[in-house]
């Protein structure tokens, strides 16, 4: 039998039994606003979240790519169709895509390089809500806020219903969409970032904004902590 074979069989049946005993990360969102939120999470859905209440969730080993909002300003028929003036993922309480710009993003991956976590707090797509992400167990204590009143000292340019956008939605160009990969800190990402230090402020902003945490860590995302 090829030795080569044997190997990657090895590696992939060690990956596969890795991923399917390693436990599920269990997110718990809870709205501390002072109006409703429409939580949203891909994955994971939807949920509507008077001022105090949660929504828990659990997200499998090995997920990346991830994010979790609120929408605000929703109206949803007994269908759970409808929209949301910021964060609307398509028309439908239980979100299958991203939300719209502009909204606070938590954004994580899980169990990637030496089986660690990656989470962010991302401005990128703009501002609605603040928000703390943080761990919330596995000994990792370091988490991340961003609660600034961005919407209230927002830019002219960039204010939008219900919060304040990123230049990229209102302007399209490279500069800002960093399509080309070469851009760098704006003025607009430098308001971000001199208020929410530790949040991206703009697609490139890796060094400050990314933290880490073991796989296998549960974590807590509140709105208006």
């Amino acid at each position: 039998m090829d030795f080569l074979f044997v190997i990657s069989s090895f590696l992939l049946a060690t990956t596969t039994c890795f991923f399917h005993f390693a436990d599920a990360a269990q997110f718990a969102i809870t709205n501390n606003c002072p109006y409703t939120v429409w939580a949203a999470a891909a994955p994971g859905g939807g949920e509507r979240l008077e001022r105090g209440q949660s929504w828990v969730i659990d997200v499998a080993p090995g997920t990346a790519g991830a994010r979790i909002w609120a929408r605000t300003g929703c109206n949803f028929d007994a269908s759970e169709r409808g929209s949301c003036q910021t964060g609307d993922c398509g028309g439908v309480l239980r979100c299958q895509a991203y939300g719209s710009p502009p909204n606070t993003l938590a954004e994580y991956a899980l169990n990637q390089f030496n089986n660690m976590d990656f989470f962010d707090i991302s401005l990128v797509d703009g501002f609605n809500v603040p928000m703390d992400f943080s761990p919330t167990s596995n000994g990792c204590t370091r988490g991340i806020k961003c609660t600034a009143d961005i919407n209230g000292e927002c830019p002219g340019e960039l204010r939008a219903p219900g919060g304040c956008n990123n230049p990229c939605t209102v302007f399209k160009t490279d500069e800002f969409c960093c399509n080309s990969g070469n851009c760098g800190p704006t003025e607009y990402s430098r308001f971000f970032k001199v208020r929410c230090p530790d949040a991206y402020s703009y697609p490139k902003d890796d060094q400050t904004s990314t933290f880490t945490c073991p796989g296998g860590t549960n974590y807590k995302v509140v709105f208006c902590p």
